[in-house]
């Protein structure tokens, strides 16, 4: 399949790839308010094809031609800043990325049982080990993390709304920007990707 260009975001390479982005901090308690509506106009304005959008809370999916997720980045939140006049971080994971972080999920069990107390938490950076064990050694309560590629899985067994385990915690300990999803949200934009 190919993209005809369209604008900036044209590049050279016509393969196609299916890409989720996830928005930092939006539609949260009030904060940062955005509509799905205008985030897909965003995707339509940038040229990429069948952008969709799950839940209220920033959860995209495109598809455009194959390019490094760092320059989507770039290009969605510098459009999200001049056309929705919205400051946030966007995480974006290729199809591929997406299904490893679910086929690679350390607590299968909880998954399974209570997947709305686990948690995947997008970085923008990989974590380092030393970094992930840090943030393990400073939990207070009964939650549990382990690390990802450019992820962490982590399990609230008493919920994330009393938990200490914050994500300005672990954005802290890890030295990167987070955003997280429960496993239902996690597992329903799985379910939505074409390819």
């Amino acid at each position: 399949m190919k993209l005809s260009p369209a604008g900036p975001a044209a590049v050279a390479d016509t393969t196609v790839t299916e890409y989720i982005a996830l928005l930092r901090a939006v539609n949260v308690a009030g904060h940062k308010p955005v509509a799905m509506a205008g985030l897909r106009a965003l995707l339509a304005e940038l040229g990429f094809a069948d952008p969709r959008s799950l839940l209220q809370s920033g959860n995209l999916l495109f598809r455009t031609a194959a390019q490094p997720t760092v320059r989507l980045e770039q290009q969605l939140e510098a459009k999200a800043k001049k056309l929705l006049g919205l400051e946030t971080d966007f995480f974006v994971r290729t199809a591929e990325d997406w299904r490893a972080l679910v086929a690679r999920n350390p607590f299968r069990d909880e998954a399974r049982r209570d997947p709305g107390h686990l948690v995947a938490v997008v970085l923008r950076e990989a974590p380092r080990p030393a970094n992930v064990s840090a943030l393990q050694a400073a939990i207070k309560g009964r939650e549990l993390v382990r690390g990802g590629d450019s992820h962490l899985y982590a399990v609230y067994p008493d919920g994330m709304g009393r938990s200490r385990l914050t994500n300005a915690l672990i954005e802290k300990a890890l030295g990167t920007r987070a955003t997280a999803r429960n496993w239902n949200t996690v597992l329903k934009l799985a379910d939505l990707l074409v390819g």
